[in-house]
Formats: C-alpha cells, structure tokens, sequence
C-alpha cells in the first residue's frame, strides 16, 4: 500500500479496505471540534486535509519493506515542506489488527520498538553527523533517511492517557523532528506553545503531563517520549533500540 492522502482516503470512491476507513474515523472524532484533543497543531493538519497515511497490513518482511519505502517517499515530499505550520503534513503510520496486537500499552510499544528497529537496521543513508549515537544521551532521535524524527506512538491500550489514544488500532504519528523547533523549540514563544500543549494534555486526559516530556534541544531525553506509559510511576527502563556500529 503506498503512502495515502487523507483527501484520498475520505473520498467516496476510496477502494482500500473497511479497516482504512476506521482509522479515518477515529481520527475524525479525536480531532474535529468539539473534541479538546490537546494537539492543536495535529487538528489544524486534520481540519485542513493535511494529514499522510501509510497503512501497514501485516509486519513480515514483504510489510516491512513497504512501511520502509513509503516512508522515504512521505521523507522526500517532507523535504520540500516551506517551513509553514499551515502546510506541515504530519504522518499517520496505522496497523492492521494483524499486524499489531496486544493486550496492553506495553505490548504495543514492543512492537511500536521492533518497527523502529528494523528502521535502522535497513537505513538507506548513514547517521547524521550532528546527532548523537546513544539513545539515552542528550541529543539523540531517531533518524531514517537521513532526517530526524519524532515518533508517538498511540494506542487502544491506553487509558488514562486518552492523548495517546487515537483510536481501535495502533498508530505511529510522525513529523520530522525539524519542525518542533521551528514552532516549539527553545524559545520563549516555543516555551508558551509546549506549556499550552501540556495544559491542554492534562485537562483531556485528567492525570498530569508525563513528566518524560521535555525539549530536544535544552538536551532532554528523547525515546521515551515516543511511547509513553498510561501513568506516572517514575522510568528507570533503558532504550531498547540496538544502534548500528
């Protein structure tokens, strides 16, 4: 399956299969008003038609190299993006429930890990210079192509963190991770615009922020805030992503 738009997917005459059209759905409900889904910068992309899907169908070798080929496309058409927060297409990756199924948010965060696994392991370009090698140091993400990314992992287990629920199947929303400090970096505009985010996440979903979120660029840990858990209990878990070389 290649890399969708959503104008595609909503069109009456789209031919993928029912599943395609419940992720449209969930996503619809979670991020048109009157939801208060706390991610104004991801119902602003929805409201506009902005948003990429990839739909993976199942995780052998053969689904595998599809996500890794769609997801150079959705990087080269990101590269030309103007550096306007109206027109950054965020990307929705989406798993079938033959692909990825599990009882708990942990479950689907090993296999939220094992995807980004074989992301590195099959990377076509070489690490970026300035980006540092060990998960668990400062100034670390993830990178695929060449460009780095920041990648939320939602899913049905969660709970009490509904901002991380977006639905009945597992998904991964991704955004070159460029664009965060464009709009919410290490200003004090960026400042106000996290703090509203992180306001907004504590009113949805009734419990405080999670305290792993932090900014990449005062040099704060990145991973683990690709997954988060359903509460607050302190994190002493290491990366298990195995860097190459």
């Amino acid at each position: 399956m290649a890399l969708i738009s959503q104008t595609a997917l909503t069109a009456p005459d789209y031919p993928g299969p029912d599943w395609h059209r419940e992720v449209a759905g969930d996503l619809a409900q979670r991020l048109t008003p009157p939801s208060d889904f706390p991610c104004t910068f991801s119902q602003n992309a929805f409201r506009r038609g902005l948003v990429d899907l990839i739909f993976v169908e199942r995780l052998d070798a053969m689904g595998r190299a599809q996500l890794r080929f769609d997801l150079l496309a959705y990087l080269a058409g990101a590269a030309h993006w103007d550096g306007q927060v109206n027109t950054a297409r965020p990307l929705v990756v989406a798993f079938s429930r033959e692909a990825a199924s599990a009882d708990s948010v942990e479950g689907y965060h090993a296999i939220g890990w094992q995807v980004l696994q074989d992301w590195l392991d099959n990377d076509p370009a070489p690490w970026p210079e300035a980006v540092a090698t060990d998960p668990d140091a400062p100034y670390w993400s993830m990178c695929y192509g060449g460009v780095q990314l920041f990648v939320n992992f939602s899913s049905p287990a969660h709970r009490q963190r509904k901002s991380r629920n977006l639905g009945r199947h597992f998904l991964f929303i991704v955004n070159p991770r460029e664009r965060f400090d464009l709009v919410a970096g290490d200003t004090p505009e960026g400042q106000r615009v996290r703090q509203v985010i992180r306001d907004r996440a504590e009113a949805y979903d009734g419990i405080p922020h999670a305290p792993e979120l932090g900014s990449y660029l005062k040099g704060e840990i990145e991973w683990r805030q690709y997954g988060l858990t359903d509460d607050n209990r302190p994190r002493k878990d290491r990366c298990p992503l195995k860097m190459r070389g």
